[in-house]
């Protein structure tokens, strides 16, 4: 059998094949999963970020409401204590996405961005949750001649090459630009773990190990209890919130809307003083380069760098699989990218790699919507960037489910519905032959071919 994590990179040797930030002493143990029967006036499905913040803001609305929330593995475990912890105030997974889609409401969704990522610091300093929030600059970069006009565009402050290698210090740097979007960097696993904490306090009642099985009604009547059922048990609920993502959804005419996509993630181990000189990373922005096969990457609080993107890895039938969160030939080239990007750091070691699942659809940017005759709500699709637009989704879950209208439920983000996914084979073909695609156009200027002009002129315009 093939090894999956088989790597060559002599920087890859001691890695760990694990998420560097589930990887602590501070991890909590795993809670006890659900036996027996249970009722609630809420139950949460999914202890990620979207699960997470809605059962910790359903208590803030309503100190009342007994509220359950129901995880399969344990809290964080999945893309939420994996990702590179870039937390944007972009509802729309970008200026350009929201410009693209939404250009009526932009305004308004910029200000209800900044407003969501504003209470997100809010309650970290509320509940003192250690996470390492802190408000950062994002910056692009441009690494070919084509990108600099690129970045020219749209708002922000245009850098030229001397000004982006002063702030961040690559040979392969032509230019940069530093975001309007405001951003914080945050340690994703701790924020999980804080939130979890602050809900408990609040009176959630946490399950791990209590994967939902189905959703049924007790009753034919509007305002009968749903019945989420897990093997352990069940937890029937007058309203039930939804937050599996990248999972198989429980609604299951959503399912055709998503599909997982996997991204890879290293770390390295922490840079020396001279090092840090090196590269002049002294004012702890957050970055991405501008290729349609991208890199993010950012500076932790221990002084690692933290390096992902570039493959975005479908595998047939929409599979979510473990085995599938390791992808050697992916690491490698990751860790010889990084190297190219940084060659002043020749010698540092990575100390973990990892990959996750990503719920993408093809608008790029979270949907919503009920089920169960109202009593059911989801927010799915986030592709990559939920770290802060999972609190909004939770905060129009529980709008949903009140059944009044609101700010949020009246946006055309909200009411309306991305195209769904082709059936296989031809969702795997056609994913594939984009990825060639964009590959193509990296190599070619940006020059983009036919296929991806087609999806263009479809509103399907694709990167990873």
């Amino acid at each position: 059998m093939l090894d999956r994590d088989n790597v060559s990179h002599p920087a890859l040797q001691d890695a760990r094949s694990t998420a560097y930030w589930l990887d602590s002493p501070d991890r909590p143990a795993p809670r006890a999963a659900l036996t027996g029967e249970l009722e609630a006036d809420l139950v949460v499905v999914g202890g990620g970020f979207s699960g997470l913040w809605s059962a910790l803001i359903a208590k803030q609305r309503d100190p009342q409401r007994s509220v359950v929330l129901l995880e399969a593995q344990e809290v964080g475990w999945a893309a939420s204590g994996r990702n590179g912890g870039f937390c944007s105030a972009s509802l729309t997974h970008g200026y350009e996405n929201g410009l693209s889609r939404f250009p009526d409401e932009l305004e308004t969704l910029d200000r209800l961005g900044a407003e969501n990522l504003d209470a997100i610091e809010r309650t970290v300093a509320e509940f003192a949750i250690d996470c390492d929030f802190r408000r950062a600059p994002g910056i692009g970069v441009a690494t070919e001649p084509h990108q600099v006009e690129w970045l020219r565009e749209g708002p922000g402050e245009f850098l030229d090459g001397e000004a982006i290698r002063a702030l961040v210090n690559s040979p392969t740097y032509l230019a940069g630009k530093i975001g309007d979007e405001p951003l914080a960097l945050v340690d994703p696993a701790r924020l999980c773990w804080g939130l979890a904490r602050a809900a408990e306090e609040l009176g959630v009642r946490i399950f791990d190990r209590s994967p939902v099985t189905g959703l049924r009604r007790q009753g034919g009547r509007r305002g009968d209890r749903v019945v989420a059922s897990t093997s352990g048990g069940a937890v029937a609920a007058r309203k039930v919130a939804l937050g599996t993502n990248a999972f198989p959804s429980l609604v299951r005419r959503t399912r055709w809307h998503t599909v997982p996509v996997y991204d890879y993630v290293l770390m390295t181990e922490p840079l020396s003083e001279s090092q840090r000189e090196s590269v002049n990373w002294s004012n702890g922005a957050g970055l991405d380069d501008l290729g349609n096969q991208f890199h993010y990457y950012r500076m932790t609080a221990d002084h690692r760098i933290l390096w992902g993107g570039y493959d975005a890895i479908y595998h047939f039938g929409r599979r979510v699989k473990p085995e599938y969160d390791l992808r050697g030939l992916t690491f490698d080239k990751l860790a010889e990218q990084f190297f190219d990007t940084f060659p002043q750091l020749a010698g540092l070691r990575f100390t973990h790699r990892w990959g996750g699942a990503i719920d993408t659809c093809t608008r790029f940017c979270a949907f919503f919507g009920t089920a169960h005759r109202g009593d059911v709500a989801y927010a799915v699709g986030y592709t990559g960037l939920g770290v802060g637009a999972s609190r909004f989704g939770a905060e129009v879950m529980l709008d949903l489910l009140s059944g009044e209208e609101t700010e949020r439920t009246r946006l055309d983000l909200v009411r309306s519905k991305p195209l769904p996914f082709p059936p296989e084979p031809f969702a795997y073909a056609g994913i594939q032959l984009t990825r060639s695609s964009l590959a193509r156009a990296d190599r070619q200027q940006g020059r983009r071919d036919l296929w991806l002009r087609t999806l263009d002129r479809l509103g399907l315009g694709f990167d990873s």
